[in-house]
């Protein structure tokens, strides 16, 4: 990856695309869609984590790409000449979300709040994809992240990233989405 694409997309294309997509889930055509497919259930909950997994993981590839090649402000995290792998910052918000949901926070028990749920489910996703994006690390006790055997982070990210959408895609609010784009295209 260019260093020019690593740094549009970090600095630029994802903080807007998120931005876009949450300003039309607010309103309009597409958050009525949002609303009729996913509304406030497990499924909404579900594709939030898939979202900020598949989000998360693309962002830090790009971010350790933009460290190797030593573009920007990016540097590696060091305290007392210790690096500190992303992983821990995963591990740290899955433990979080984790004792957050032993609380019942977000889970709409007791009357919680559903934009709790919603950020504990977007947590939870970007916990997710830091942790497993290093899963070579703790699978070989080494860092591989440059090296044949970091292959196996990306095969962990699409293992999970499959087995937390399975109830996302091909399912209501995305066929939702097919059905409206194709009345988009057709000009109805």
């Amino acid at each position: 990856m260019s260093r020019h694409l690593a740094t549009w997309l970090l600095r630029i294309v994802v903080p807007l695309t998120v931005l876009l997509l949450l300003l039309s889930l607010k309103s309009g055509r597409l958050g009525q869609i949002y609303r009729n497919n996913l509304g406030v259930t497990w499924r909404e909950r579900v594709f939030l984590a898939s979202f900020a997994f598949f989000l998360t993981f693309a962002a830090v590839r790009a971010l350790t790409h933009a460290i190797r090649a030593g573009v920007g402000p990016f540097h590696n995290l060091s305290v007392g000449g210790r690096h500190i792998h992303h992983l821990v910052w995963g591990i740290s918000l899955l433990l979080l979300v984790g004792y957050g949901w032993l609380l019942e926070i977000g889970t709409g028990v007791s009357g919680t709040s559903t934009w709790m749920g919603r950020i504990m489910a977007l947590l939870y996703g970007i916990g997710a994809a830091l942790t497993l994006d290093e899963f070579a690390l703790w699978l070989n006790l080494e860092d591989v992240y440059w090296l044949p055997q970091g292959r196996e982070s990306i095969d962990a990210v699409l293992l999970f990233g499959s087995l937390l959408s399975v109830g996302i895609w091909g399912g209501p609010f995305i066929r939702a989405m097919a059905r409206e784009a194709l009345r988009v295209v057709q000009g109805k």
